[in-house]
């Protein structure tokens, strides 16, 4: 079953250095959906091991199976635009709309 337009849950604004989650769900999909989040337009990179995570220098944790996409620490820099996508390899991939965060 393709996936459904995922439910993005983004805050409107955040404090400099709190703790941030953002998250991404659609239930409709088998199976399940995986998620990837997008900033500007631009995928965001997965924590996948030590070396890309340190070379990117990132800020975030994105879980592409549970659709959260966490900052540790948010920091001005993370301000934007951000939206998620719901996609399971079985019809088209879906999209949430886009939200703008304001840190």
């Amino acid at each position: 079953v393709a996936p459904t337009t995922p439910v993005c849950e983004v805050p409107s604004s955040a404090m400099t250095g709190t703790v941030v989650e953002l998250s991404c769900k659609e239930t409709e999909g088998s199976p399940p959906s995986e998620y990837q989040w997008y900033k500007n337009g631009v995928a965001l990179l997965e924590k996948t091991g030590a070396g890309s995570a340190r070379a990117a220098n990132l800020t975030y944790t994105m879980n592409k199976k549970s659709g959260t996409l966490l900052f540790n620490t948010v920091t001005r820099n993370d301000t934007g635009e951000y939206f998620c996508e719901a996609s399971n390899g079985i019809g088209l991939s879906q999209k949430c709309s886009v939200k703008r965060m304001q840190v």
